[in-house]
């Protein structure tokens, strides 16, 4: 029962999520493995994706409206 994550966990934590690995109807090992699968599922989703470049038709309304 003991994991990586468990010794970051006060006691009240781990009582918490042995319960919710319970119900879920796993070990708690397979359920800390499985809720960091999905935190790093979620950061990976919410990285800054780079810039698209503008398209034809943006770019000349844009240079269309800067003054001469």
């Amino acid at each position: 029962m003991s994991t990586t994550t468990d010794k970051k966990l006060s006691k009240g934590q781990l009582a918490y999520e042995q319960e919710r690995a319970k119900k879920a109807g796993k070990s708690l090992d397979e359920w800390m493995k499985l809720k960091a699968k999905l935190a790093a599922e979620e950061a990976k989703k919410a990285e800054v994706k780079p810039a698209k470049k503008k398209g034809f038709m943006s770019r000349f309304l844009d240079k269309a409206h800067k003054p001469i």
